[in-house]
């Protein structure tokens, strides 16, 4: 295991005073970063060697950039999110003059946020279906509510308008000033007898025989007559 980086019982917790802060900017400027282990006794200050890491890389380094994140800062952080994950101290080397904490811290307090009202899931950095899905009911049922009130805005057609209409349709056929014309229904069918149509067809078997007989006297008078005997 790893020893920790000094005697915590020693040390000084909690917020840090301004003379501190000048002994840890003056050793800096100095000396260097150099080792956070022994730069606190280096240093004369009763603190952990991580406090005072944190402390001037948070706090008190010159090349610090205070106040708002800008659009192309909040687009960049996206953009590496989107490629890094959560290793906001990588991040942060992209943005001069950013820590990783306050990457990190505004990420989760507005980026994250802003990503979500997107309908950008703000982990894989894709469209969120679950939000589309409510999306779309919300419109359909929009659509639906509006379909309702126009139906409800129609005015209903009670059992005593519909009686009406037809008192009116039953007054008008038996008006006679309607002009409707007199139509003829009766219908008669005749069925010819079997007598007639025997008779029909005796009419012209006769007339057959009477042809064909006339035909072979005609033929008798104009065939040649042989003579066989003197």
């Amino acid at each position: 295991m790893r020893k920790p980086c000094c005697d915590k019982q020693d040390t000084n917790k909690g917020a840090w005073s301004k003379q501190e802060d000048q002994k840890l900017i003056d050793y800096i400027r100095r000396h260097g970063e150099g080792c956070w282990r022994t730069l606190p006794q280096a240093a004369g200050l009763l603190r952990c060697g991580k406090s005072c890491r944190l402390r001037w890389i948070n706090y008190l380094r010159p090349d610090l950039k205070r106040g708002n994140f800008a659009e192309d800062e909040e687009d960049l952080i996206i953009k590496l999110h989107a490629l890094l994950g959560n290793r906001w101290s990588l991040i942060a080397g992209r943005l001069p003059g950013r820590t990783d904490n306050e990457v990190k811290n505004y990420w989760n307090s507005h980026l994250r946020r802003k990503l979500m009202n997107m309908g950008i899931d703000p982990n894989n950095h894709r469209l969120n279906q679950s939000l589309t899905r409510s999306q779309n009911l919300g419109t359909s049922g929009s659509a639906t509510s509006s379909a309702s009130k126009d139906r409800a805005s129609q005015p209903m057609k009670t059992k005593g308008d519909h009686n009406d209409q037809v008192s009116d349709a039953g007054s008008c056929l038996e008006d006679a000033t309607c002009g409707l014309p007199d139509l003829n229904l009766d219908l008669k069918i005749t069925i010819p007898s079997p007598s007639i149509a025997i008779s029909e067809e005796e009419r012209k078997l006769n007339d057959e025989s009477t042809i064909s007989r006339d035909l072979e006297c005609a033929l008798i008078s104009t065939s040649p007559t042989l003579l066989l005997f003197r």
